[in-house]
């Protein structure tokens, strides 16, 4: 009987400790993205675009993108969207599975050639003639 009473005592005692622990804990927890100053915030949004127009460049999918890094495609819309509350080695593994070699320093400093070509498609091919109201309104 006395070791059946030990046994409780102890049990709640641990269940009431663990309360006490995660309230501290959770007052204690900081959302990332209130904290960060907007310098900061610039760049994490500089590099999710960065991210953004790699993916896009390479046609590869979000969702699959994000199958590939192992992460929710949740997570990967943040990394994209420059949220400071996914870790570095989540933006590290979605940047792997976007192109497989390339670095994080490299994306920060170097124009991918990939997304270069792709930009450079976009741009229009020759040029068209104005229409007389366009060319009215510059006075030509």
């Amino acid at each position: 009987m006395l070791i059946d009473f030990g046994r409780f005592v102890c049990y709640c005692f641990r269940n009431v400790i663990s309360v006490i622990f995660n309230r501290q804990i959770d007052k204690m927890k900081i959302d990332q993205n209130l904290a960060m100053p907007p310098a900061l915030k610039a760049q994490l949004a500089e590099l999710g675009s960065r991210l953004s127009k790699a993916r896009i460049a390479r046609r590869v999918r979000q969702s699959e993108a994000a199958s590939r890094a192992g992460i929710s495609r949740a997570t990967a819309s943040l990394i994209e969207n420059g949220s400071a509350s996914v870790s570095i080695g989540q933006v590290v593994r979605y940047l792997d599975a976007i192109a497989p070699g390339k670095t994080l320093v490299s994306l920060l400093t170097v124009d991918d050639p990939v997304v270069l070509s792709m930009e450079h498609e976009s741009l229009p091919k020759r040029a068209r003639t104005l229409s007389q109201a366009e060319l009215k309104e510059l006075d030509f």
